[in-house]
């Protein structure tokens, strides 16, 4: 189980880093939909995941502490954006050594092992190594379709399903049209 849940968590991580090449920096950075959310804010707060839920919350936390939490600004969405400061090269290789990070914690330690979410409210912080890799599997996935989206909306370059433009266009109308038949009923 622990392999299969490593094995869909690799699989995910690596779409997620896929939907940032070809990019410009700025189209790699800019919010698309009214919530803010962009490609590289997302491999950012995936950083803090990877780190909280599978190495601090399991006593193995990084050698060096995220900036954003550092200074506290993760609570103010820090974590949901990249600073001019953060380079897509700074922030893919941080995403990268958590990513290690976690995968070295689902190396050592049974799905059973104790686990304590720092930010969780107080009498709820308590759980396991294997819930939290399940959390882990769940939020990276569920991240990589906002990807599958934004760069859509970016470039029309979907998910790994993607039609081609034709094929794509004719779906699209073909969903409208059943979308506008209850427009006239």
């Amino acid at each position: 189980m622990k392999t299969e849940l490593q094995n869909y968590l690799q699989e995910t991580r690596a779409l997620m880093l896929a939907k940032l090449e070809g990019l410009s920096e700025y189209d790699r950075r800019r919010p698309l939909v009214p919530s803010g959310t962009n490609l590289l804010g997302l491999v950012k707060h995936l950083v803090g995941i990877e780190y909280v839920y599978l190495g601090t919350s399991v006593g193995r936390p990084p050698a060096e502490q995220l900036p954003w939490e550092a200074d506290g600004s993760v609570w103010d969405g820090a974590d949901m954006w990249a600073r001019p400061s953060e380079s897509t090269e700074y922030l893919t290789g941080l995403y990268r050594e958590a990513c290690a990070h976690s995968d070295r914690s689902i190396a050592d330690l049974d799905l059973n092992h104790p686990a304590e979410v720092p930010h969780w409210p107080e009498g709820g912080r308590t759980t396991t190594f294997g819930a939290l890799l399940v959390r882990v599997v769940d939020e990276t996935a569920h991240h990589a379709g906002h990807a599958d989206i934004v760069r859509e909306l970016i470039d029309g370059q979907g998910g790994k399903d993607a039609l081609d433009e034709t094929a794509r266009s004719d779906f699209y109308t073909t969903i409208q049209q059943a979308a506008e038949t209850l427009l006239g009923g």
